[in-house]
């Protein structure tokens, strides 16, 4: 796939500005907070109805603006495709596809794929539990659409489960308990769903970034990524979820209704990520921990490329600063031409002439692209 156009109007600080990628390697210049970034966080939109920023639709509304949009001329094996999503500040976001509205947005997705890494990507082995679900749940919505609605649904059944366990905390002890299962077998029919995707999902990607990381290791260090799900499952077959969720629920019922909140299901769940059979989170230094992420992205790219039978495109936030000369060769040799590859960078120094000459190098000051910089 190759993304022709983008055209953003209104979006984060930019006030109207079109693109047209010329080269399949385009290079973003600029200082820090010129927008830069920005322009990537348009595409992931595209690709995935999510930023890695967590921002809300009304932050990314270009100051003093009620609507923003981002506009984007994509070309596939099977056509060409426009896309469209408009942002409002005080009502729901719409996205259509070739001038129609798309009513289900899940039928937005799948249709552009990138895969994003930045700086930020380092908190997948440092940060906490919830950065790598939320890692996992973005992959997983770029291999499987679907798997959006069915997140949505296991996480309004969530809210609505914990509001109700707040408001039962003084009320009769048996009128609780009835109501509650209705809740118990919502959340276990959702819940099952996430987590059956969620391991097939760390199961196809597991060998892919242990054969990265071999690669980048040069055989040195052993990468084991392992779901570790916080209902146990069987990893031969996932038909006990059902049984086990449920088990798991009444066995922690009364700490639920005490405490007020859901603490049984995939909201829950962990990816351990080891290398040499040892947690990379408390032990790995910063060089083990890049390589990983380096590995898990790669496979991502890999993953998603067999799975669309497309190369997705390549989204990369200030990334080469983060690597040491070695890895930034494995990233840059990898992409080559077969990836279109968006790359945001403060110079151009870690490029050598080869890349430069085969590269679209476009300038990003305040919210504008330039034809060069002072």
């Amino acid at each position: 796939m190759y993304l022709k156009t983008l055209h953003l109007r209104h979006f984060r600080n930019y006030q109207e500005q079109k693109i047209d990628f010329d080269a399949a390697k385009t290079i973003l210049v600029g200082n820090n907070a010129q927008g830069k970034s920005n322009l990537l966080e348009a595409v992931e939109l595209l690709a995935t109805l999510r930023s890695h920023r967590m921002a809300r639709d009304k932050e990314l509304i270009q100051a003093g603006e009620d609507v923003a949009q981002i506009n984007a001329v994509l070309a596939k094996d099977i056509g060409i495709s426009d896309l469209k999503i408009t942002l409002q500040r005080s009502s729901r976001r719409s996205v259509a596809v070739n001038g129609e509205i798309v009513r289900r947005q899940m039928d937005f997705l799948g249709i552009l794929n990138a895969v994003e890494f930045s700086s930020l990507d380092l908190e997948l082995v440092r940060g906490s539990p919830e950065v790598r679900r939320s890692w996992l749940d973005t992959l997983l919505i770029q291999l499987e659409p679907v798997y959006a609605h069915i997140l949505h649904q296991y996480h309004q059944i969530l809210r609505q489960r914990n509001a109700f366990l707040k408001r039962s905390q003084q009320s009769n002890l048996k009128v609780i308990k009835s109501e509650l299962a209705i809740w118990d077998a919502q959340l276990v029919t959702t819940g099952t769903r996430v987590m059956r995707r969620r391991e097939r999902a760390i199961q196809r990607l597991a060998p892919i970034a242990a054969a990265w990381h071999a690669t980048i290791s040069k055989s040195q260090e052993v990468l084991h990524i392992n779901y570790s799900p916080n209902v146990p499952i069987n990893t031969e077959t996932t038909d006990t979820i059902p049984e086990n969720f449920l088990a798991k629920i009444k066995q922690r019922s009364s700490i639920e209704l005490h405490r007020g909140i859901t603490l049984v299901g995939p909201h829950r769940d962990e990816v351990k990520l080891d290398i040499n059979q040892t947690p990379a989170r408390q032990y790995g230094s910063q060089g083990q921990q890049r390589t990983l992420v380096l590995a898990l992205k790669l496979a991502e790219l890999q993953l998603i490329e067999e799975v669309i039978n497309e190369p997705p495109l390549l989204l990369l936030d200030d990334v080469l600063a983060e690597l040491d000369p070695y890895r930034q060769n494995q990233l840059l040799d990898t992409i080559q031409d077969r990836f279109q590859t968006l790359i945001t960078t403060t110079h151009l120094g870690a490029f050598d002439s080869q890349w430069l000459n085969s590269s679209q190098i476009l300038f990003v000051k305040a919210g504008e692209i330039i034809q060069s910089v002072d």
